[in-house]
């Protein structure tokens, strides 16, 4: 544990300028020498803010010392940014080192190369397993002599409990990769590990009136692809819908696309994960020679005395934050919130790892009595925070031994490299904050957030955290990178007004839009 936990000298201090301010005002230390409380309240004062609010927090990252505060009390809806409480605590209770294992292990005797008995393939939650590990899997049962399973192939993911989406999720997000199931066993169509979707490619056919090819990765039959569209053409419209029916897998790609046109491509989620996953495995088990002669079973727990066959490891969490936070993955969000439940109490379940979230923040002199938190990734709109406590995660998480990997997963402004600039890649370029600024972003309709940390022109770092909500405007993403911008171009005598740009488009998390990052 960090024994400089309770030292809060910033809280000390926003105590002060609260007593002597009152709720909610600006406050800045000498902020007559050095404007930038005016500097922010003007960016704040813009139109796109009408009838919105905003809680902001700017603090010395050294010091603790508070330099600006704006309803830092308020609670709103943080989006992604409730991924920096889940993802620090998860390097405190699971670890920097921490791997996701899966195994495939036997129950019943051996005659040779048959195995009498079930095969069973279990998980604890790897966000990162694709198609390619469950072939890996496959070779090693294969090299272990069974070429034949007179039983059935039982996907363990017990590790979780069975509840698939969070609390308050949107039900028309379900067949959208940001919102998929959550089971301990599942496959990532690709290294971006978007667990629990496939990738359907839709490329227009020949000629006029032909049907569009579609193929889906991994290769899987899982799930049902329907046709309903249309190739028209050479000019014609590039007019694709791919969607999945609720509560099924099937899949059905509608509309229209032109000869030589630029087709779709669409991650789409999986219904029920575990049986995804299963059914990726018994294939890779039949193209490694390996028949298994009964069915798929899903949640059943394998007997204490099965013998391992094959296992396969993750990689080190510190290194998996990278993909979580840089892209703003919800899924890893969510696993690690099971996991963190399982780790503390033996439940692999929401409430549980949410309950351990909350200890760790409290634990670094977060008031948990101010916040609530629903789920992992702030995907749920009853997430609540408000600026003054991710302020204090912040500052508190400087003092932690893993910080360095940490503050490393956050995405960085203007760096064009995705697993380095992250959702941040195309933001503040051309500005003092530009590679400079390592932040998370949020974004859900009406809500958008920005905290992290910035080096201003004297080379002091400042912690910030701006969350804002009830805006009607297309983005305030804008006015969120000209606080960042202002806060690099200042020093602790002065600070000079960015103005905010105009918005390049909408309020969506940049890494929402697939397959480009914006």
């Amino acid at each position: 544990m960090n024994p400089h936990r309770g030292k809060w000298t910033w809280a000390v201090t926003v105590a002060l300028v609260a007593a002597v301010l009152g709720p909610g005002a600006s406050a800045g230390a000498d902020s007559d020498r050095s404007g930038l409380p005016e500097a922010i309240d003007t960016v704040l004062g813009d139109a796109r803010m009408e009838g919105g609010v905003a809680s902001v927090v700017v603090a010395d990252a050294a010091s603790g010392e508070l330099l600006y505060q704006h309803l830092s009390s308020t609670r709103l809806m943080p989006a992604s940014n409730t991924k920096l409480s889940t993802s620090a605590a998860a390097m405190e209770i699971l670890g920097p080192g921490y791997r996701f294992t899966t195994d495939v292990l036997a129950n019943g005797r051996r005659s040779g190369s048959v195995l009498r008995g079930d095969l069973y393939l279990r998980g604890t939650g790897d966000p990162t397993l694709l198609a390619a590990d469950y072939d890996r899997l496959a070779a090693q049962v294969a090299a272990s002599g069974v070429t034949r399973v007179d039983g059935r192939l039982i996907a363990d993911d017990t590790r979780f409990d069975a509840q698939r989406l969070g609390r308050d999720w949107a039900w028309d997000d379900e067949s959208y990769y940001y919102a998929a199931q959550i089971s301990a066993l599942s496959v990532a169509p690709d290294t971006d590990y978007d667990t629990g979707t496939v990738i359907v490619t839709v490329a227009p056919g020949a000629a006029a009136g032909d049907e569009p090819v579609v193929t889906v990765t991994p290769d899987t039959d899982y799930v049902d692809i329907e046709v309903r569209a249309t190739t028209v053409a050479a000019g014609g419209a590039n007019a694709l819908a791919v969607e999945r029916e609720h509560g099924t897998n099937d899949i059905v790609v509608s509309g229209t696309t032109p000869v030589g046109g630029a087709g779709a491509k669409e991650w789409m989620t999986v219904w029920e994960p575990t049986g995804y996953a299963a059914d990726v495995f018994r294939d890779a088990l039949a193209d490694h020679g390996v028949k298994v002669t009964g069915p798929n079973r899903l949640g059943r727990q394998t007997p204490a005395g099965a013998r391992s066959l094959a296992s396969h490891d993750s990689m080190a969490l510190k290194d998996l934050l990278v993909p979580f936070m840089k892209l703003s993955n919800n899924m890893h969000a969510e696993i690690l919130t099971k996991a963190m439940g399982y780790e503390v109490s033996k439940q692999g379940s929401w409430s549980a790892g949410l309950a351990a979230i909350a200890g760790y923040l409290k634990g670094i002199g977060v008031d948990t009595a101010k916040v609530r938190q629903v789920d992992g990734s702030g995907l749920s709109r009853m997430d609540n925070f408000p600026a003054g406590q991710l302020a204090k995660l912040l500052l508190a998480v400087r003092a932690e031994p893993w910080y360095a990997d940490w503050k490393r997963s956050l995405p960085v402004a203007c760096d064009p490299d995705r697993f380095v600039g992250g959702t941040l890649r195309t933001r503040m370029c051309g500005t003092a904050a530009a590679l400079n600024a390592r932040a998370k972003t949020g974004s859900l309709t009406g809500a958008s957030a920005l905290s992290g940390y910035v080096t201003d022109a004297g080379g002091r770092e400042l912690v910030f955290s701006i969350v804002l909500n009830n805006y009607l405007a297309s983005s305030v993403k804008p006015l969120e990178d000209a606080i960042v911008v202002t806060l690099a171009k200042s020093t602790e005598e002065a600070a000079t007004l960015v103005e905010p740009r105009t918005a390049r488009g909408g309020d969506l998390e940049c890494a929402w839009r697939k397959p480009v990052l914006c």
